[in-house]
């Protein structure tokens, strides 16, 4: 594939970044500059400045003398980033109560819905579509850009370790408990209480993903 000069490095990040997240570079692996110049048809020059753009958001990491690798999430990341993640959208989900007009909350309700459906018919991946399309909502309900941005940074390191927590026995049922949660107090106009339950919903995804880590070496050892 051929790219086009104009902002020819964001370009490439964005390549690299698809490809880090669909798991065609996967975490660990070395990122080969010499091949991926050869298969982007572009120079060093753009490749680097991408590799610095990646790195600086977490998604690669550079060692000297070697080069630049994926990054791998640790079980450490993951209980240090998920307390600030929960923090930062529990303050989205207060100021969605007070922000949103009524026919924005009429979307989210349609939204709702689709995820009680596929909650219903434990179409998983159709669950993790809708949910992504909730948070992404009252994120943008929040209208507060420095929130979104954050929030954005931090997501992107969470995507990298390719989190199954909805595999967690019952957690399909109490995740979709926690979203009607979140949504009754944002239709309440509830701003404490959105915040607090966003915060919870958070917490147990954390605790989910745990659970899911200790069946997985569970059968490893087994």
């Amino acid at each position: 594939m051929r790219l086009v000069p104009n902002s020819l490095h964001d370009e490439v990040a964005a390549t690299l970044r698809e490809q880090i997240f669909d798991g065609s570079l996967a975490p660990g692996s070395f990122v080969d500059e010499i091949a991926l110049c050869e298969r982007l048809s572009i120079s060093r020059t753009p490749l680097r400045e991408a590799l610095k753009v990646l790195t600086a958001e977490g998604l690669l990491r550079h060692e000297p003398r070697r080069g630049c690798f994926v990054n791998e999430v640790t079980e450490r990341d993951l209980d240090e980033i998920f307390p600030v993640i929960a923090l930062l959208e529990g303050r989205c989900a207060y100021e969605a109560a007070r922000n949103a007009s009524d026919a924005e909350l009429q979307e989210l309700d349609a939204l709702h819905e689709r995820l009680v459906r596929h909650a219903k018919a434990k179409r998983i991946n159709d669950y993790y579509a809708t949910n992504h399309i909730i948070h992404e909502a009252i994120i943008k309900l929040a209208d507060n850009k420095w929130l979104a941005q954050v929030i954005g940074d931090l997501r992107k390191i969470l995507k990298l370790a390719r989190l199954q927590q909805l595999h967690a026995p019952g957690r399909l049922e109490q995740s979709l408990s926690e979203h009607l949660a979140v949504f009754a107090a944002l239709k309440a106009r509830d701003s404490e209480g959105a915040d607090a339950a966003m915060r919870t919903h958070l917490t147990r995804q954390r605790e989910a993903l745990r659970e899911v880590a200790r069946q997985q070496k569970s059968r490893v050892m087994s």
